[in-house]
This record gives C-alpha cells, structure tokens and sequence, in this order.
C-alpha cells in the first residue's frame, strides 16, 4: 500500500474521519457475521446430525481456509485496489454465512465451512490493512477500537441468533435474511474507505515464513485465540448438553461472551496507555482464568454465563497487542505481523476440532479445563509483550509500560 509522501499531503483530515468510521463499519458486519453463524451452531450440529468429535472436526474447517486463503488478499488488494479488492471480499463473506446451515451431512458441512473460512480470512486481511494504513494517516491509534466494532458486530450478531434460536426460528431462514442485510450495509460502508493502490510498477506481494522473532510473541496470542475461538463455538453446545439449558439461554452464552469483549476492545485504548501492554495482558489472563475456573467447578447456568463473560474480557485487547509487540520485535514488522497472524489462525484451526476430541474422549468440562489453563499461561506469558519501541510510533497500543501522567 502507497503513503504519503513528503510533498503529497494525502487525505483531509475530514476524509480520514469518515474513512474511520467507514472502516468500522466494516469490522462492524465482519463480525455481525460470526455472531450469527456461532449461535446457530447446536442447530447445524442438529441437522448434520453430527457428534462433538465430528462436529469439532467440521469446525476446523473454517480457519483451514482462512490459512490457506490469505495469502491470496495481498494480490487482490495490489490487483484491483483496496475499494475494490475489500468490496468483493466482504461481500463474498457475508454470502457465505447461508452456506453452513444448508449443509445435510459432515462432508458438506465441512466443504461450506472452508469456504466461510476461506472468505472470512482475505476479508480480514484486506480490512485490517486498510485499518493500519487509516490508523498511520491520522497518527493514533484506532486499531483497539475497530477490534471493539467488530465486537460489537458478533454481539449483534449473536444476540440476533439468540432471538431466532428462542423462537426455534430454522436456521436456514435466519442465515438468508441476516446475509442479504449484512450484505448491503457492508458494500455500503465500503463506499467510504480509503481507496489505495501500490505503486506502478510495484511486484505483487509474495508469501514469506514468519521471522523467529514473532514465534514467541505468536504463542501468546495464539493462547488467547484457542480461548476465544473455544468459547465462542461451544459455549451453547456446553449450556445445553452439560449444564441441560433450553436453546435461547444456551445461545445467550455467546451474547455474554461477545458482549464482554466489545466493551473491554472498546476501551482497550485508554486500559493500555494508563498500564501498559504487560500488565493489561497479565490482569486479563487472571481474569480469564478466573471465568475458565467458573465454567468448570460451578455447574450452573448463572456461573456457566458468567464464565464466559470473564474469558472474553480476559482476552480481548490480547491479539492487537500481540501484533504491536511483533512490530516492535525486529527490523521488518510487516513480516512479524504476518508470522503472528499466521500463528493465531492455526489456533483457530486447532481450538474447535481440539476441544470436540477431548469432549469426546473425556467431556466438555475436561475441554474448558484445557482453555482455563491456557488462559493462565497469559499471565505468565506477558512479559514477551514487551519488545523495542519503535521510533515515531503512535497509539497506545505501541507502549508496552504506562504513559507518563500528563497535568
């Protein structure tokens, strides 16, 4: 992606404002659309007729695709744009989400969710980079924030799910009608990005291997997606088949969840800048462990809903900060970044398909026993968070210690 030059003064500042706010608009349906798919999940599980095991193998599916699949968003992006390549992208997306709940049997599922996931992961890439490149024109950070639109879009999201499960609306029907809406208010929104384009000339951008130096930092984020990726698939298959919860109460653990999240990513900015990255993550882990300890030692549904909510909020400033350390972490941040994505996107391939086979061989309680002690392992992790400061960086989520207290 092109920057301003010295001589170019690039977008007014009431241009870049708009561009903010259109691209959290577009985090905004990205995330709308996991929410719906998540809280639908007992109900496809139903339909397929699938068990833990299989449905946890038909859940790695989407982040199968994702991997595999992001690679090819830089190329659209130097190709056609970044207008261009997201609109095509978001709207691929959120076509998809009508996919899964059509499925009849494991083989066809599993063929969908590649494709949700496939979609899912470019759409991603294309709108965090121009994320990145809207947070470095107006010179602070957004980043926390667009993550908080994007949970603010799987709270409603899911809290639309939650509705449609209640009323024992089919899936199929909710999965139309939420695609085609969240369809239109995607492009819409789209309409108000920056529209950037390389250089003439300039080759394509190619796939590299991730720098050693974001191996370490890439565990720690890859600790806080398992955790997220865990709660956010099985939370209402653990409401209604361990604690026995009717569906609209099982689906509102996702609500819980996701809500969490969004308030903390929204205010993960200021958290940051008062505490630093460190010590942000280490309270977060003891958070989230302390939800993990309630999901698995207090079985009931009140305690269930309450667990899930501290995960969310234990975990949730964990991957932005993560992709601020690796940019710190060595002379070529872009392909730190990348390791670090690359890491937490095979967490989200390993968590779903990881917790249906321990499920299976043991039980849903022993799974989120396993997300509990990786939610620990954030506290004792942290400290790789703190990394080279970056000269003329800007935001809060590039400090890994408090900012000096201003007058």
């Amino acid at each position: 992606m092109t920057r301003p030059t010295s001589g170019d003064p690039g977008p007014s500042p009431a241009r870049l404002r708009h561009a903010r706010f259109a691209i959290a608009a577009v985090f905004c349906a990205h995330g709308a659309v996991t929410g719906s798919f998540a809280t639908r999940i007992p109900w496809i599980q139903d339909h397929a007729q699938l068990s833990s095991g299989t449905l946890g193998l038909a859940l790695a599916f989407p982040a199968l695709g994702a991997a595999l699949a992001m690679p090819l968003a830089g190329r659209i992006n130097h190709r056609f744009g970044a207008r261009a390549a997201l609109r095509g992208l978001l709207a691929l997306w959120t076509l998809s989400l009508i996919l899964p709940s059509l499925a009849p049997n494991l083989a066809v599922l599993c063929g969908a969710l590649f494709v949700y996931g496939a979609t899912s992961g470019m759409a991603d890439v294309a709108m965090n980079a121009l994320g990145v490149e809207t947070e470095n024109r107006l010179g602070r950070s957004i980043m926390s924030s667009l993550h908080g639109m994007w949970s603010a879009g799987a709270l409603l999201g899911s809290a639309a799910g939650t509705l449609a499960a209640h009323a024992g609306a089919d899936a199929r029907l909710h999965h139309l009608i939420a695609a085609l809406a969240l369809t239109g208010a995607g492009l819409l929104a789209v309409r108000g990005v920056l529209d950037l384009r390389g250089e003439a000339g300039e080759a394509p951008p190619h796939f590299t291997l991730p720098p050693k130096s974001a191996l370490v930092i890439g565990l720690v984020g890859f600790c806080a997606v398992f955790a997220e990726g865990a709660s956010m698939d099985w939370s209402a298959v653990y409401l209604r088949d361990v604690l026995h919860t009717d569906a609209g109460l099982a689906a509102a653990s996702t609500t819980a969840f996701a809500l969490t999240m969004t308030l903390a990513r929204l205010a993960g900015d200021r958290v940051v800048d008062r505490f630093g990255a460190v010590r942000t993550v280490r309270a977060g882990g003891v958070l989230a462990t302390a939800g993990g300890l309630l999901v698995v030692t207090v079985h009931q549904p009140a305690a269930a809903l309450a667990g899930f909510g501290l995960i969310g909020l234990g975990i949730a400033v964990v991957v932005p900060l993560a992709f601020a350390a690796a940019a710190r972490s060595g002379p070529a941040p872009a392909q730190a970044i990348a390791g670090v994505a690359t890491i937490t996107y095979t967490s989200g391939l390993i968590a779903p398909s990881a917790i249906g086979a321990v499920a299976d061989a043991t039980s849903l309680v022993v799974s989120f026993g396993l997300v509990t002690l990786l939610a620990f392992a954030l506290v004792v992790g942290a400290a790789v968070l703190r990394g080279k400061p970056v000269p003329g960086a800007v935001g809060p989520s590039n400090r890994d210690e408090p900012a000096p207290t201003r007058p």
